[in-house]
């Protein structure tokens, strides 16, 4: 095993756990029995208790092993935004035994039309506002959820439309219905190796494929979190702005929070304003966000009014941290931002810098029983520090495999020192300490007459410039050097020039990484978390 980097390890935290032996339902279970009364989910402002969660979980599972006929592995669709009802269904279809299939809620029909056929779901519990998009699929039952059930008489947060909109009738069962049948469920069987949740992940090519997670795998990286960072459950609240669909907004935002018996506030849009305030009226301790929101968050002209003193801990991953952005947060939050690394088919993180000695614009150390190394990507032959290779990892929190994608999971591992190991596709080195870096995803290079550039390490650059909001570097056809480095750039300043980021770059860069074209744009397309969609840009760029 990889052990480079024990020396840096988080001070008094064990190197190996010992996961629970049961699933992940019975951590809510166990919370609800020691802590009934203590508020589980702050929903702009609105306190649902630890007992009131595991009722309505356990309500839910009833309906749905009664009235939907849901055996034990059924795959059932979760499509809403973040609100007590998506907490409680989560946990409501791991009750009933059955595997929760997250969806991003961008999606429309003929997308969410691959989720279903391709997870061979019948049940579905889905948002109000969702709703008109799934009904044309003809599933045998939908559950539709209106999130204002949930919100407080009085608010003076400002609240997207779809949360403040009031119940409008449709044909399918609607949440209060199904939960006010109070139907008990039978009796939970599930253990460590069942299947348990199944997102999907879009990977390189094709479309979207699910990873076989079991309770086990979702243990892993639901216990280390808080553990990791040395906290403990006591007065802990955590932002929950990141989407639950989502591993990372999953893992950090619900499941860990929820194993320690914290109180999560939770946030359906992102929304900077509206953070900052609960924030500072929760008493936020933690928050785990991404690079996009932050440049938001830090952007906020009223930034200055709010009390963010009561934040421990900030930290996210999903791409590196451009160091000039590091230094305005710790500037802003008095905190270092600890980034962490993981994927879909890990269930989140596989490193985490240690809170203690964190490194800027890096993955982190391998977590709790996690092995990692760095593989040549031709010969898979083992990399030394500071080489560049494919990022490999295997420990509890590895997927089983894709659903019904018997090739694909074969192509997904690799055998190394008689271990199989997972291949992240993502290229990356470890320095002389054993902390890995990401340079960028392996297909995602621009050779430029014959010399390779990483987007990544271009865009972290370009965060530099005063000028400079947001950045995403593609290739360019270039008939004499094959491929240009090109620049996206969201201006900070509406008197940005192309040729004064040129030029600013010439002097920072090598030669042959200097965007050669500078593109201002509105905006970047990105992910309903937040990451650039960059894949679309370069795509877009081909196809001129």
């Amino acid at each position: 095993m990889f052990q480079r980097h024990f020396p840096h390890w988080p001070p008094g935290v064990p190197k190996s756990l010992e996961l629970p032996r049961h699933s992940v339902y019975q951590n809510l279970v166990e919370r609800a029995a020691r802590h009934p009364e203590r508020a589980a989910i702050d929903y702009y402002g609105r306190k649902v208790s630890y007992q009131e969660l595991k009722i309505g979980a356990d309500a839910l599972a009833g309906y749905l092993q009664q009235r939907c006929g849901v055996a034990k592995g059924e795959r059932v669709l979760l499509y809403l935004q973040n609100c007590p009802q998506f907490v409680m269904a989560y946990y409501a279809i791991l009750r009933a035994d059955a595997v929760v299939v997250p969806v991003n809620p961008m999606n429309r029909s003929e997308e969410l039309r691959h989720y279903v056929e391709d997870a061979q779901a019948r049940v579905a519990i889905v948002g109000q506002e969702l709703y008109e998009r799934i009904a044309p699929l003809g599933l045998p039952h939908v559950i539709v959820a209106t999130y204002s059930d949930y919100l407080p008489r009085a608010i003076d947060l400002p609240l997207p439309d779809f949360v403040k909109a009031p119940r409008t009738p449709t044909a399918a069962v609607s949440w209060g219905s199904a939960i006010g049948e109070k139907l008990e469920a039978g009796p939970h069987r599930a253990g460590p190796e069942d299947l348990a949740v199944m997102p999907y992940t879009s990977g390189t090519t094709g479309k979207p494929k699910g990873c076989i997670h079991t309770h086990a795998s979702v243990q892993a990286t639901t216990v280390p979190y808080l553990l990791w960072r040395g906290q403990g459950e006591v007065g802990q609240v955590v932002l929950s702005a990141l989407p639950m669909f989502h591993v990372t907004g999953m893992q950090a935002g619900m499941n860990a929070p929820l194993y320690t018996g914290a109180t999560i506030v939770v946030l359906s849009r992102w929304d900077r304003d509206c953070a900052a305030m609960q924030i500072e009226r929760a008493r936020v301790t933690t928050w785990s966000a991404i690079t996009t929101m932050l440049v938001d968050f830090l952007s906020n002209p009223k930034l200055g009014e709010y009390d963010l003193s009561s934040l421990e801990v900030l930290g996210g991953g999903g791409a590196a941290m451009p160091a000039a952005l590091a230094k305005r947060l710790e500037e802003v939050f008095k905190l270092p931002y600890v980034e962490g690394y993981g994927l879909s088919e890990t269930m989140a993180p596989t490193h985490i810098n240690p809170s203690h000695r964190p490194k800027r614009q890096c993955a982190g150390i391998p977590i709790f029983d996690t092995d990692a190394r760095v593989l040549d990507v031709e010969t898979f032959k083992e990399k030394a520090p500071g080489e560049v290779g494919e990022i490999v990892v295997r420990g509890p929190q590895v997927f089983k495999g894709y659903w019904r994608q018997e090739q694909a999971t074969r192509e997904a591992f690799v055998e190394h020192d008689g271990e199989r190991f997972f291949r992240t596709g993502d290229l990356g080195y470890y320095d002389e300490e054993g902390y890995f870096f990401i340079t960028d995803r392996l297909k995602r290079m621009i050779n430029a007459s014959g010399f390779k550039v990483w987007p990544a390490e271009v865009e972290a650059m370009l965060y530099e410039h005063p000028a400079v909001q947001e950045a995403c570097v593609i290739g360019s056809p270039d008939g004499y050097r094959g491929e240009t480095v090109k620049a996206l750039v969201v201006p900070r300043r509406p008197d940005a020039r192309a040729e004064e980021i040129i030029d600013w770059a010439r002097g920072r860069m090598a030669a042959f990484k200097v965007p050669r074209v500078v593109e201002f744009v509105n905006d970047l397309p990105k992910t309903a978390t937040g990451k650039i969609l960059w894949r679309e840009l370069q795509e877009k760029e081909r196809a001129k």
